[in-house]
């Protein structure tokens, strides 16, 4: 099991999520293990107004960590399926 569960975290650190917001404005790539490993800004978005560029921006960082968390806990669940903790049913 916990070798199960370390292959799995190794699979997660080497998964890529691509994230967009605002037309494409925003780019986010992020791992599975929601570690942020990129952000691109298009120039002539920065050309907006500072408050929309920064709720674009905080869009995809909440996508970002959603996607990744749903990924991390996805895989885990499958790591973990038909184990059983004693005690629990």
């Amino acid at each position: 099991m916990q070798q199960k569960v370390e292959a799995i975290q190794e699979e997660l650190t080497a998964a890529v999520l691509d994230i967009t917001a605002g037309g494409g404005a925003v780019a986010l790539k992020v791992n599975g293990q929601g570690e942020f490993l990129a952000l691109k800004l298009d120039p002539e978005f920065l050309k907006e107004d500072a408050e929309m560029v920064q709720d674009t921006i905080l869009e995809a960082v909440k996508e970002a960590a959603a996607k990744a968390k749903a990924l991390n806990e996805e895989k885990m669940a499958e790591a973990t399926a038909g184990f059983q903790m004693p005690g629990f049913m």
